[in-house]
């Protein structure tokens, strides 16, 4: 049987998206909130997939440093990413892709979990975007 925990870390970053042609081209921020699912078929000998404070020690610790009130661009936007460097002082991310709600909830399933993780019992089977109260995006590992 599966267990899945999920907590939620809630971070506020500006973005934009380069070729959207609508009014999120333009630098803008949200209050997001990301929701991360954490499964395992054991616990440990208290009876948890894993700590809740720990959970949220390595996921928001991870999210405070890199993505909490900086600005979010993909690889390609080197308008964007010369404008915010430009700005100091200055923090801001590059992402590989576009950052979408999508590209952001998969990075984190993707890159971010399994680094902070590890190869441990628990994994990140699902991690949800929440770009707005009415706007988000799920990424679901297939493979667990």
């Amino acid at each position: 049987m599966n267990l899945t925990i999920m907590r939620r870390i809630r971070f506020c970053a500006g973005h934009r998206l380069l070729r959207h042609g609508g009014k999120c081209e333009f630098f803008h921020g949200h209050n997001y909130i990301a929701d991360f699912h954490i499964t395992s078929t054991n616990v440990d000998a208290v009876g948890r997939v894993i700590d809740f404070a720990e959970l949220k020690r390595v996921l928001k610790g991870w999210i405070d440093e890199h993505w909490d009130h900086a600005f979010l661009l993909g690889a390609e936007d080197h308008n964007g990413i010369a404008a915010i460097q430009s700005v100091t002082p200055t923090k801001y991310f590059i992402l590989p892709n576009n950052p979408t709600a999508e590209h952001l909830a998969r990075y984190l399933l993707d890159v971010v979990c399994p680094s902070l993780l590890g190869n441990g019992p628990a994994r990140a089977t699902k991690v949800v975007v929440w770009e707005t109260d009415e706007s988000c995006c799920e990424a679901t590992c297939e493979a667990c």
